[in-house]
């Protein structure tokens, strides 16, 4: 998920292939190489053979591009590694790879009384044992019709996608929220029209939601009739949960010690009890912390998801006027996902970043190895030196990330979990 100034309270808050081969694509290359012409960018998939291919999508400036290894880069960088043509691109200033052809049927679609935009994308010979996914996408408040990497990788692998665009982002109405239990219906009334979109031309059905998503999709799967779930970097941890563990992974990182951290523990002990009680609870134990730990530095490194900002913020503004740029969130407080998850009966995919800043996963890795235990049908994968999106990131000397290329393997794990075939090699991932 793409860092921004503004809160996030949620960070949160994937074979056998049917484009065009080898031969048709060299056939494809020849015949246009001498007729190439900058052009203006195209979004959809570019093949260099059955294997390898990369997408491009649009983006904040230029246009993204991904390829399906992971790596990844924009248009307008200082020496992209793509560059668009006249039906076609040229990579790393010499090879030129065609425009493969996949079918895109646009729709609207109406949950409480709010019309969403969504797309059904499948690839070239899409037939009855392709698998359909739906992706519940994360926090962010744009839309990913066009803009999101993970279905156009997934159509370059074989897989249907539905891809639409959350309430209050992108080409739908209403107003943005992140009231868990609404976007949950959204995306029951996803599955009911992709089905029909795709009725004849998809085997296996299931739910893919990646950070916020994977709150979403487990409150989906009953009533959506999934056959599985694929959850990328989510979490099996609540809202307070969440900013618990964001807070003590941060001081941690920072160097300090237990005490510390207890202090911290303390904190996020009082700002949870404040959120869920609409501000009626906790406020004078909150005023008591600002002022006992106030100036000391480790109180400034406090941020979390949402208690960095509660800090800063005197009692008696909270008192009266609340976070407007929270409230306007509509979030439901009440949402236990490890409940959601115990009541969920198809095959489970987690694929988590080992070192994930934003939604660590230590307690996530705890309670899934619980409920497999108790009998739920749960796979796990760990991404080493990856964090929050899946990203692979070089540490500086000051203890910063520079974040550089999607983590191998990741998305043709998710796309072999559709397909439910999973081989057991995906780059550095292991199972947990």
């Amino acid at each position: 998920m793409t860092p921004s100034s503004r809160l996030r309270i949620l960070p949160l808050l994937v074979f056998a292939l049917t484009a065009v081969g080898p031969s048709i694509a060299a056939e494809q290359a020849t015949a246009i190489t001498n007729a190439l012409v900058p052009a203006a960018c195209e979004t959809g998939i570019y093949r260099k053979d059955q294997t390898t291919f990369l997408s491009i999508t649009k983006a904040g400036k230029g246009f993204g591009y991904t390829f399906s290894d992971g790596v990844i880069g924009n248009t307008q960088d200082a020496a992209p590694l793509v560059v668009c043509e006249s039906g076609a691109v040229r990579v790393r200033g010499q090879e030129i790879w065609p425009k493969i052809a996949i079918t895109e049927i646009n729709t609207r679609f109406a949950s409480h009384g709010v019309m969403l935009a969504g797309r059904l994308m499948e690839a070239p010979a899409t037939g009855k044992q392709t698998p359909l996914v739906i992706y519940a996408h994360g926090s962010e408040e744009s839309g990913w019709i066009d803009r999101a990497r993970d279905p156009y990788q997934m159509v370059g692998r074989g897989v249907s996608v539905f891809v639409y665009d959350k309430r209050g982002t992108g080409l739908s109405e209403g107003e943005y929220t992140q009231n868990l239990p609404r976007l949950a219906d959204d995306l029951v009334a996803a599955s009911l029209t992709a089905k029909k979109l795709a009725e004849g031309r998809y085997g296996r059905f299931g739910l893919f939601g990646v950070s916020q998503g994977g709150w979403i999709a487990p409150l989906a799967a009953t009533r959506a009739k999934a056959e599985f779930l694929g959850i990328g970097f989510g979490l099996v941890a609540d809202i307070a949960e969440q900013d618990a563990e964001q807070v003590a992974r941060q001081l941690h990182d920072q160097g300090y010690g237990d005490d510390i951290i207890a202090h911290g523990k303390t904190i996020t002990d009082i700002t949870a009890r404040v959120v869920k009680s609409g501000y009626k609870d906790g406020l004078d134990e909150l005023a008591k912390v600002q002022i006992l730990y106030g100036k000391e530095p480790w109180f400034a490194a406090i941020k979390g998801g949402y208690t960095g900002v509660l800090l800063s913020i005197p009692v008696d503004e909270l008192r009266s006027k609340g976070i407007p740029r929270f409230d306007k969130y509509d979030i439901d407080w009440s949402l236990k996902p490890l409940q959601v998850l115990s009541t969920v009966k198809v095959p489970q995919l987690w694929a988590l970043a080992a070192e994930d800043r934003q939604a660590p996963v230590a307690l996530t890795v705890e309670r899934l190895s619980s409920l497999r235990k108790q009998g739920q049908d749960i796979t796990m994968y760990l991404f080493p030196d990856t964090d929050h999106g899946m990203r692979n990131y070089t540490v500086a000397a000051d203890g910063t990330r520079k974040y550089s290329n999607i983590a191998p393997g990741f998305y043709d794990l998710m796309a072999d979990w559709a397909k439910g075939k999973l081989d057991g090699g995906y780059g550095k991932a292991y199972l947990q």
